[in-house]
């Protein structure tokens, strides 16, 4: 089957992304239990175990409450395991001396982007991280100019926030991050807040950051179609990783995935019930492009 970009349209998403080798983050057996949580409800995530490659774009869906961002918040050591590690580059979680470092490896992003917008002009909020790392000036000037670049953001420098689409306000904020020059950016529902038209803005820039920068991706997301430029989906419930794969294989567990309260892409869900109808169409199928050409070869 020809491989299509979809609804991502001018972004690659099947194309080679620029690979650095090894492993960016390893997790081991993490639980993480919240304070005053009794002692027979499950934990927020229970005895994970995996690792994430440099480079890779990794989306993690699941129904609420399955432990996705609880997940996330390890990956910089906002939260620290009840039991099991975390080590990113090498880093222990656990170790307090490492917290600093992780954190400047590790960029994290969350869904309001009015809770992370903290100056009068973008180009100031952009600043803020690398003038808190103490950098110089012209240190600072050039990644400010290289962030708003990578987001398409530069023309917006001067203006501020406040005046932003959602869309703008949250590449501005991956922005912010993207200055501490981070080697992994983590998303905790980066679109939830926002309309079409500002989903596809963050989704494109989120992409395009990781094929043509080689930057290390975790989207967590509860929109299953924005899983599908991912290397990797892992699919979470009652904390537990259940299922990981290419999005081709993880969406073609319909069956498995419906129970859970999790929709698959629109055009995954079509060929389902299209197959159910006794078409004889792929368990692959996930772009309108994709469709077409198959019910056009099967006419």
């Amino acid at each position: 089957m020809q491989k299509s970009a979809g609804p991502w349209a001018g972004i690659s998403l099947w194309g080679p992304s620029r690979r650095r080798g090894g492993w960016m983050i390893e997790i081991r057996e993490l639980t993480h239990r919240y304070p005053n949580t009794r002692e027979q409800d499950a934990p927020a995530v229970d005895a994970v175990t995996l690792t994430i490659n440099r480079g890779e774009l990794v989306a993690v869906v699941g129904p609420n409450g399955s432990g996705k961002s609880t997940l996330a918040k390890h990956l910089n050591a906002l939260l620290l395991p009840s039991t099991g590690e975390v080590r990113v580059d090498g880093l222990d979680s656990r170790d307090p001396a490492n917290l600093w470092q992780i954190r400047r490896r590790v960029g994290m992003v969350f869904q309001d982007p009015d809770n992370q917008l903290v100056a009068t002009t973008v180009e100031e909020d952009v600043a803020f991280g690398p003038e808190n790392l103490g950098l110089p000036p012209a240190e600072i000037r050039q990644r400010v100019d290289r962030a708003l670049a990578a987001v398409r953001m530069t023309e917006h420098r001067h203006r501020s926030p406040h005046y932003l689409s959602g869309g703008q306000k949250q590449r501005v904020a991956i922005a912010g991050v993207l200055a501490m020059e981070p080697d992994c950016l983590v998303l905790d529902e980066p679109t939830a807040m926002l309309d079409p038209a500002g989903r596809r803005e963050v989704m494109e820039t989120v992409v395009r950051l990781n094929r043509e920068k080689g930057l290390t991706v975790v989207l967590i997301t509860h929109a299953m179609e924005e899983a599908i430029p991912a290397d990797r989906v892992l699919v979470m419930d009652r904390g537990r990783l259940i299922r990981q794969g290419t999005p081709r294989q993880v969406f073609a567990l319909f069956d498995e995935l419906r129970p859970l309260g999790l929709d698959v892409p629109p055009m995954a869900s079509l060929a389902y019930q299209l197959r159910q109808a006794g078409l004889s169409l792929p368990e692959d199928v996930l772009t309108i492009e994709e469709m077409v050409n198959c019910l056009c070869s099967s006419a």
